[in-house]
């Protein structure tokens, strides 16, 4: 969560598809099963995404990164399709293989779409090595996913400016685009606590709260605060990936003293928290490492 470069490279460069038992779901990569179900948390990821393509030969080249979002997303056709019409939705972007080799290929089977699929084929496999909860998950990526998923990508491509309802509260291409002009460029954004501000973290932790994960927590928002607010968005269906289960949103987050981390409470449908300030963590002055 805090190297951004290497997010980046979990989300565009080649999974690896393993299991050493029931409890291990690593094969999921940087996703969850809800991400690739509900499709939560995908802001994140195709913001991610975006910054990596837009600023790859230094000034920002939104269309490029445009391009890289369609390619990502694209689903093929169905066989029994009709042509698309100039001022209609396209889903399958096959026409982008040579730019984006590595996002999708000749056919049109984009990157998250690949994933997905080999992710559901992977549990059947080896269904002995996977839990009744995993196996019930995979079923619905067989028979639900290709539909679900292009209306999603036909969503993204909604305009910012559309006059309509369906455009008014739905995650956009538009939107991710903006975002990844104002966020920047990747960057490595991790760094260490010293063993003092170490000691004063495990000192406020319950029982139950891993040290590991309360460190992430406490480094994301010291990195990612903004300059105009003491709040910091915390993507949480990320960090479930990120710490690969479910774990973080059902049991750990809950689980914050307010003496080290403050909820918003009207923070209509997002996580917002607040590290308290009597805490006294100082932002590191860590490098910026672009993607080159």
């Amino acid at each position: 969560m805090l190297n951004e470069i290497e997010e980046f490279k979990a989300y565009t460069g080649k999974p690896v598809y393993k299991c050493s038992g029931k409890r291990d779901l690593s094969f999921l990569g940087r996703f969850s099963f809800e991400m690739m179900k509900d499709f939560t948390g995908l802001s994140r990821v195709l913001t991610i995404i975006a910054r990596g393509y837009m600023f790859r030969n230094g000034a920002p080249d939104v269309n490029f990164a445009r391009r890289a979002l369609c390619a990502w997303c694209s689903i093929p056709d169905k066989k029994t399709a009709a042509p698309k019409e100039e001022w209609q939705f396209r889903t399958d972007f096959s026409n982008l293989h040579e730019e984006f080799p590595e996002l999708v290929d000749k056919t049109g089977k984009g990157w998250f779409y690949r994933h997905v699929h080999k992710v559901e084929k992977f549990i059947t496999k080896n269904s002995e090595n996977m839990s009744k909860t995993t196996l019930s998950n995979a079923e619905p990526l067989k028979t639900g996913f290709d539909a679900a998923w292009r209306d999603k990508v036909k969503q993204y491509q909604v305009s910012l400016y559309s006059p309509e309802t369906k455009g008014a509260w739905v995650l956009r291409f538009d939107d991710v685009l903006a975002d990844a002009l104002e966020l920047g460029p990747l960057a490595d954004k991790t760094f260490s606590f010293s063993d003092d501000e170490k000691e004063r973290i495990q000192a406020l932790l319950p029982e139950g709260l891993p040290y590991e994960v309360a460190e992430t927590v406490i480094a994301y928002c010291i990195v990612n605060k903004p300059d105009d607010s003491d709040y910091v968005i915390l993507p949480v269906s990320n960090f479930d990936a990120y710490f690969g289960n479910t774990s973080f949103s059902h049991k750990w987050l809950n689980l914050f003293p307010d003496t080290l981390l403050e909820r918003d409470k009207q923070s209509f449908g997002v996580c917002r928290v607040m590290l308290m300030s009597n805490n006294h963590y100082v932002t590191p002055s860590n490098k910026q490492n672009q993607i080159r």
